[in-house]
């Protein structure tokens, strides 16, 4: 399994699992197909940002 951290790890199309803001304390994983990568960073320690197809924003903790 890919890092979340690494943004060279993330592209168009592939299918991840990310926490969205109001389950950050939870840790409740939402699967779904990026659309957007919103982190420019080329890391970031909590997972890069990014934007699934359904419109939910949130950041990547595991890739599949």
């Amino acid at each position: 399994m890919l890092e979340g951290t690494k943004r060279v790890n993330i592209k168009h199309g592939v299918s991840v699992a990310i926490v969205l803001k109001q389950d950050q304390s939870t840790g409740y994983l939402t699967d779904g197909i990026v659309r957007d990568i919103l982190t420019k960073s080329s890391t970031h320690p909590h997972g890069i940002k990014v934007r699934l197809m359904s419109g939910e924003v949130g950041r990547v903790k595991e890739i599949f």
